[in-house]
């Protein structure tokens, strides 16, 4: 692991040096015979350092990343028992399925809580027909954090129940409390934006509640994620964020979240960037650099139509999602701070210092 570590760091150091002498290059005269002089004393002093440390016995094992201690960071904590708030107090207005009360309730329970953190909320709403024909009324709701700077970045969950327990084997015609399955994801968004409005970050963050997400059926095309279709055709920002990520089942207490097919593809670095942030912070656990195979979430409309790279963290840890994934076991009692608290508290770290 060291030789593999020295490595590394002597190909870095090698292209630090070849891109410090090629902008010296560019200055000319004898200023860059002076800078070319010391930058290959400097390197080969390094080469030196490098190799009697590569030669030195080991000590013991270096343990992973992950177990490491954390960093001390100047960043702010993430609140997993305020998150864990947030996703009861979504849960508690019953199931938010569409043209229903709860749905209702729930929306202008999010638009205050937004507006009560200084963000500037927008909602799109209107009507679209389901699979069955239905006519559902939807609203997408956004909430900006410095709505006028360029430079943006979006989150985005789904805050809609699932109308039916289709992979329950009891009461598979109810609708199920989706706690897990949208409240978490909501729930993660709005203790950030709580924290994120007390800070002066460089970046605009865009807060995106999709609906409609789980009025869908498996066996007709684009029956799922219609608010997010809407939203993504009908863009409804000034400006297009740089990358977006998307949140969806981020509670469950052994939730593995992995590079998921459509991410890797479209997002690779914002992958890397999240992933690392997770690992240096201790939740390497939750955070899997496996691939998995792609799958139909908010995210793949936002790219296919919205044109900006959109990642989605999801829960891969069984065959098909979580454990409880549209079940009358999707409840609060199956939601876990510490898994809110891994995805917050990374993705707080990569906000803070984008």
């Amino acid at each position: 692991m060291k030789d593999d570590f020295l490595n590394e760091l002597r190909e870095e150091m090698n292209t630090l040096f070849f891109k410090s002498e090629i902008e010296k290059r560019k200055e000319g005269g004898n200023d860059f015979f002076k800078h070319m002089m010391l930058l290959k004393v400097f390197k080969i002093a390094i080469i030196i350092v490098f190799t009697f440390y590569s030669c030195s016995p080991d000590t013991k094992d270096v343990p992973p990343a992950e177990e490491a201690a954390r960093p001390a960071l100047n960043i702010p904590d993430f609140n997993a028992d305020s998150a864990f708030s947030f996703v009861k107090k979504q849960v508690d207005f019953g199931p938010r399925i569409p043209n229903s009360k709860a749905h209702d309730d729930c929306a202008k329970y999010l638009v205050k809580q937004f507006e009560s953190y200084g963000l500037t909320v927008h909602q799109q709403k209107g009507v679209v027909k389901g699979y069955d024909g239905k006519s559902l009324n939807f609203n997408n709701i956004s909430a900006q954090y410095q709505p006028e700077n360029p430079r943006r970045v979006m989150i985005s969950a789904h805050w809609d129940s699932r109308p039916w327990a289709d992979h329950d084997d009891q009461d598979t015609s109810k609708p199920i409390d989706a706690a897990n399955d949208g409240a978490s994801g909501i729930g993660v968004m709005l203790e950030l934006a709580r924290i994120i409005s007390k800070q002066k970050l460089t970046i605009g963050v865009d807060f995106v509640c999709f609906d409609m997400e789980d009025y869908g059926k498996p066996w007709v095309e684009n029956s799922y994620c219609l608010g997010s279709q809407y939203w993504s055709k009908n863009f409804p920002l000034k400006v297009k964020p740089s990358y977006g990520v998307n949140l969806d089942m981020v509670g469950d207490p052994n939730a593995l979240f992995t590079y998921e097919g459509v991410s890797a593809e479209n997002g690779k670095l914002v992958l890397d960037k999240i992933w690392k942030a997770a690992h240096t912070l201790g939740y390497g656990s939750y955070f899997s650099y496996d691939q998995t195979s792609p799958i139909i979430d908010d995210h793949l409309y936002v790219n296919q139509y919205a044109k900006f790279p959109c990642i989605d963290i999801i829960d891969r840890s069984s065959p098909a999602f979580s454990a409880t994934w549209h079940t009358h076991d999707d409840n609060i009692k199956n939601i876990s701070p510490k898994t809110l608290k891994a995805v917050g508290q990374s993705l707080l770290f990569v906000f803070m210092y984008e």
